[in-house]
Formats: structure tokens, C-alpha cells, sequence
């Protein structure tokens, strides 16, 4: 990845705000006037805490839901746009899927929301069960309702790249996985890379990211603390750590 490469995703000053308590007289601020900008080709992991806002910034660049305040792009369009849908793939932390529906079934159903012609279809998902790691056998007949967390995991990962997407959103991609499972998404996640996919994942996991990721973002109440390749945030936090180090070490 070159660091002229074009930008997949921006986002500048993005807040958004809540109305709660029983009068909707308390303000919650969920995200605070985050900017960020990521690089077509570059695979990015925002950090933080369970809490700490990153579904909602991930809910807002898939314009999803709108930022209370400030704006962003995705691959040079404005967030939301429509048009620009079928470049990119999500798998939501909590997905709803129709659970009467098999493995397959609901693979060929979200192909057809993409129109795909439906050979290209039956090849593309048996290529995607095979490369999440589930039996096809297993997809063609069990309901997703008698799947475990993991494997419904697996299919999720699955739907979101049916569509052979530029731009590919995780929100919390491990979750509900044992570490064969966690084992398989990294690698999914370079070969993503190595094809030249933009990958943006959340995690609150630093191992996650550590062995992934070009560049990650710390979130923390709704404030991105930091950003910028894993190495340099290290060396700046053991900055800072020093001089307390020293202070102890000559009391």
C-alpha cells in the first residue's frame, strides 16, 4: 500500500448525539468530533472499549444512521450515498438473519439483493463456505437457527463478501469463535489485503489487530485518543510512561 494511494474512507468531525431519560432531557454524546482517513488498500482497526463508540462510528460511515454533526466520503462519495452500496461488504457485531433459512439459502438470498446471475451465484457461495471454513453439506440443509455462534459467525463473514466488495466492515469479527475460527478470519482478513480489499474492523482485542493491521484507532468515550501505525503509538505511550518510571526509580 503507498501512502499516495487514494482515500476509501474519510470522515471529518463526526459526532452524533442521543436524547435520553424518561423527558429526553440527558444528552449522550456517543461519538465527539472524530476525524480519520483511511487509504484505499490499507486494513484498519479501531480500538477501544466495550461502549466506547465504535459501533456507531462504523453505523455512520455505512450511513446506517446520520452523524449529528461533520461529514466523511466513502471511496470519494458522501456517506450514504446509494450508489456506492454494492462496493461494500458489512458483517454486524449482533446480525439478524431469517433463521429458518439454511447456510445457502440465505447466502443466495443476499447474492440476489446484489444481482447476481445466479450461476455466478452457486459458485460464489460454494467458494465463500469453503473459505469461512463450513461443511456444504452442512450449509445446503441445517436451518441457521441450529447453528452455533460460531458457525453463524462463519456464514455472516460469509454474506459480507458475496458481493466481491472494495470495502469490507467488520464490527467485532472474532466474536463467538474458537482460536481455529480466529485463526481462519485473520487469514481471510491478508488475503483481503493481498487482493487490495480496504478492510475497517472493530475490536476491543489489541491481539486482534496486532498481527492485521496496517494502522489502528483508539476509541475511548466517544474520542478518538489516537491514531497511526501500531509501532509508533507504542513508542509514543512508552514516552510517556518514562518519566514516571524515572520518578519512581530515584524516590
Amino acid at each position: 500500500m503507498s501512502d499516495s494511494a487514494p482515500l476509501a474512507i474519510t470522515a471529518e468531525n463526526l459526532s452524533k448525539s442521543y436524547r435520553s431519560g424518561f423527558w429526553l432531557n440527558q444528552a449522550v454524546n456517543s461519538l465527539q468530533s472524530c476525524s480519520l482517513s483511511v487509504p484505499q488498500g490499507e486494513t484498519f482497526g479501531l480500538l477501544g472499549p466495550n461502549g466506547a463508540g465504535k459501533t456507531t462510528l462504523l453505523k455512520i460511515l455505512l450511513g446506517i444512521i446520520p452523524p449529528s454533526a461533520g461529514s466523511g466520503s466513502i471511496l470519494g462519495s458522501p456517506l450514504g450515498d446509494r450508489h456506492i452500496k454494492h462496493k461494500i461488504g458489512y458483517l454486524p457485531e449482533n446480525a439478524y438473519y431469517y433463521d429458518y433459512l439454511t447456510g445457502w439459502e440465505l447466502l443466495d438470498f443476499v447474492g440476489s439483493i446484489f444481482s447476481i446471475p445466479a450461476n455466478q451465484r452457486r459458485q460464489r457461495i460454494a467458494e465463500l463456505i469453503d473459505l469461512v471454513g463450513l461443511s456444504q453439506a452442512v450449509a445446503r440443509k441445517k436451518q441457521l437457527r441450529q447453528y452455533s455462534k460460531g458457525m453463524v459467525q462463519r456464514i455472516g463473514l460469509a454474506q459480507a463478501l458475496i458481493n466481491e466488495p472494495e470495502i469490507v466492515f467488520l464490527d467485532e469479527p472474532m466474536s463467538g469463535l474458537d482460536p481455529v475460527g480466529r485463526y481462519q478470519v485473520r487469514e481471510i482478513i491478508l488475503m483481503l489485503k493481498k487482493q487490495g480489499k480496504t478492510v475497517f474492523f472493530n475490536s476491543h482485542i489489541l491481539a486482534d489487530a496486532e498481527l492485521i493491521c496496517d494502522r489502528i484507532g483508539i476509541l475511548n468515550k466517544g474520542e478518538l485518543i489516537a491514531c497511526g501505525r501500531l509501532a509508533d503509538q507504542r513508542m509514543s505511550s512508552s514516552r510517556r510512561m518514562r518519566p514516571r518510571l524515572s520518578r519512581r526509580a530515584s524516590i
